[in-house]
């Protein structure tokens, strides 16, 4: 009896180990990105050729129902009570919440990701994406306060804080030197192809 335990524990125990080798593999696999940001060095048919910030070249495949939205800037004082906004921001030294950038959404994307959550642009950084219910002017910027359906925030946003808004764009706005943020996916052959691009007009690199 005690060999025949023997005999069936052994091929047990194997595959648990190969189980749990494959386990640890899959979890030092790098995270595949999201998104990338970076500069479109060409476009042919439906491929897209990005640089990205950080030096990488980037081959996305555009899909056949890609949306894609305009970048522009505009001033701080655009911002007013009301506004649905988005907010990256880090925290500051004395505890609050800096603005990185700040996206005003037009009013036909009202709600869009509503909540705060932490983001990719910079370490330490958060998303938030709510209402501005209060602007206090200061000497160096504005102080605003935002709520989301879960909770509120204040942000310091300062006079050189990017601050833009999304317009409408089309496909024909994807050309070489255009700066873009591209959201994608890893598709089952390994390739990557995005659905959504947001890219600067008059050569404005999107902040967010």
């Amino acid at each position: 009896m005690t060999i025949q335990r023997a005999s069936f524990t052994r091929p047990v125990i194997a595959i648990a180990m190969v189980a749990a080798s494959t386990f640890a593999a899959a979890a030092q696999k790098a995270p595949v990105p999201t998104r990338v940001r970076g500069t479109i060095e060409s476009v042919e048919g439906d491929t897209m050729q990005v640089k990205s910030r950080s030096g990488e070249d980037v081959k996305l495949h555009i899909a056949s129902d890609a949306r894609v939205v305009g970048v522009t800037k505009i001033a701080l004082a655009d911002i007013k009570v009301g506004s649905f906004v988005g907010a990256t921001t880090v925290p500051g030294p004395d505890g609050g919440d800096n603005a990185v950038e700040v996206h005003v959404f037009p009013e036909s994307m009202r709600g869009t990701g509503e909540g705060s959550r932490p983001y990719d642009l910079k370490p330490n950084s958060t998303m938030t994406n709510a209402t501005v219910s209060e602007s206090v002017v200061g000497n160096d910027g504005h102080t605003l306060l935002v709520k989301y359906k879960d909770g509120e925030k204040k942000v310091f946003v300062s006079d050189m804080t990017p601050v833009v808004t999304f317009v409408p764009g089309d496909i024909s706005d994807l050309k070489a030197g255009a700066k873009v943020i591209a959201f994608m996916k890893q598709l089952p052959d390994g390739s990557f192809e995005t659905n959504r691009v947001s890219v600067g007009r008059d050569g404005l690199t999107p902040p967010m």
